[in-house]
């Protein structure tokens, strides 16, 4: 049997980021939405490690099926086993984004959901950084000048959002200083997990990207089940707890968009995901006035500006 040529898998490439990338703006720029629309008197009410757990599980198990499909297919040859020693580098960002994961709920109660959408964008700095330092990729002045706009629609959009206190009906744009703080530890550390993933799912071309995943996700299940019984007190009867059908969209969605991020990384880049961010900022901002009946401020108007013309600049070439 032979290999399928170049020009074929890199036509096939193309279509699947050309299918998942506008999927991803959907489920990205939804994710706040759900997280507001979960609420129960201004609170979450489920234990955010118990949902992230039920979205690893969800990944997992979708990922061992395609796994099994892979591996029967070939014979029941498991070719490009990787080594323990390589096993545990997955480990590295299954930790980040079990803490990443539980971050962005606990956001949600410290900003309004189109706030979140665009100070997410801050990725973009953290994501330039670490491929410089991990990646050793080069950043022309542009570049650094476009993230420099970025971080002052992170400036612009956080005063807006510090000085909207008022109690109306209506959302409106609203930030606080302990969102603030969530979000920027929120950004360094997803922007370190998603250059570190690229890295080593790339690093390994010669495996498969399910199986890659299997290990990925495994971790990611331990690390997040040791935080659901440590935040609980070590009481599994309250898994479920808080749980409703929002929570259950939540968990479908979000595993799907961390299926579609592995195979952006392991055959696009961070640059892709980025795109998607931004992307998402309309979605979020659209669904946050139909459904919140959101009232946007001009601090709002110049960030999301801002944060338009930073992208244009950092991805023209």
């Amino acid at each position: 049997m032979h290999p399928p040529k170049r020009d074929d898998v890199e036509h096939k490439t193309k279509w699947m980021l050309f299918l998942l990338v506008p999927t991803g703006v959907l489920i990205y720029g939804s994710h706040s939405v759900l997280l507001n629309l979960s609420k129960v008197g201004g609170i979450v009410p489920f234990n955010s490690t118990s949902c992230v757990v039920m979205i690893e599980t969800f990944k997992l198990i979708i990922s061992l099926l395609v796994f099994w499909k892979g591996f029967t297919r070939d014979g029941g040859k498991a070719n490009n086993m990787p080594s323990f020693q390589q096993s545990l580098l997955f480990s590295v960002p299954a930790l980040l984004y079990c803490l990443n994961n539980n971050f962005v709920v606990h956001i949600q109660l410290y900003m309004d959901p189109a706030s979140f959408q665009v100070l997410s964008n801050l990725k973009t700095v953290s994501t330039a950084l670490f491929y410089w330092l991990i990646i050793r990729r080069r950043m022309t002045s542009q570049q650094w000048f476009a993230v420099f706009l970025l971080l002052l629609a992170g400036v612009a959009n956080s005063y807006g959002g510090l000085h909207s206190q008022e109690d109306t009906s209506n959302m409106q744009i609203q930030v606080d200083s302990r969102g603030l703080a969530l979000m920027s530890i929120y950004c360094c550390i997803s922007g370190l997990a998603g250059v570190y993933t690229e890295y080593i799912l790339k690093k390994h071309q010669e495996v498969s990207l399910s199986l890659q995943n299997v290990l990925l996700y495994t971790y990611g299940v331990a690390f997040n089940l040791v935080g659901f019984l440590w935040t609980s007190g070590f009481q599994p009867s309250s898994f479920f707890q808080g749980f409703s059908v929002w929570t259950v969209i939540i968990i479908v969605t979000q595993a799907f968009n961390g299926l579609i991020m592995s195979a952006i990384f392991k055959h696009g880049s961070n640059i892709i995901r980025l795109f998607i961010i931004a992307s998402a900022m309309g979605v979020t901002t659209i669904l946050s006035m139909l459904l919140f009946s959101l009232q946007l401020n001009i601090y709002f108007y110049c960030a999301f500006g801002l944060v338009i013309i930073s992208l244009v600049l950092y991805h023209k070439r």
